[in-house]
């Protein structure tokens, strides 16, 4: 069972590592992005642009907005909703928010999980009246 939780707990961590901290690092930037570039638009008084859109694979076209004073976001699961510039920068600042308290929690469950795993490691090594290393 000992080796069971270590398992576990290592398979947390990578998941953290690997997964959820990249994946948090890629949306906090996008995050950025999109604030600046609304930031953007709201100090310049942009109404309408001209830009250049990914179609996949790098693949790029002109397009031309003719209203930028909505703008749609992407809200995950491939859903995008209209706002304003003004929600809109609500919305990626509770995003950010959410984003990092889920780090947070993954953290703290590895951190309590690990501190199980020493406590039964502790149990065992009495029990079986084996010295300290």
């Amino acid at each position: 069972m000992d080796k069971y939780k270590e398992e576990k707990v290592k398979k947390f961590e990578e998941f953290v590592d690997r997964r959820l901290k990249p994946d948090l690092v890629k949306a906090i930037g996008e995050s950025s992005d999109l604030k600046r570039n609304i930031q953007n638009l709201e100090k310049n008084s942009i109404s309408n642009l001209k830009t250049l859109v990914n179609l996949g694979s790098e693949v790029y076209m002109q397009a031309e907005v003719p209203d930028t004073r909505h703008i749609f976001v992407d809200v995950g699961l491939g859903f995008h909703v209209e706002f304003t510039w003004s929600e809109a920068l609500s919305y990626i600042s509770a995003r950010e928010k959410r984003l990092a308290k889920q780090i947070d929690e993954y953290t703290h469950l590895i951190a309590s999980i690990k501190a199980q795993i020493k406590l039964v490691c502790e149990g065992i090594r009495e029990l079986l009246q084996i010295p300290m290393e």
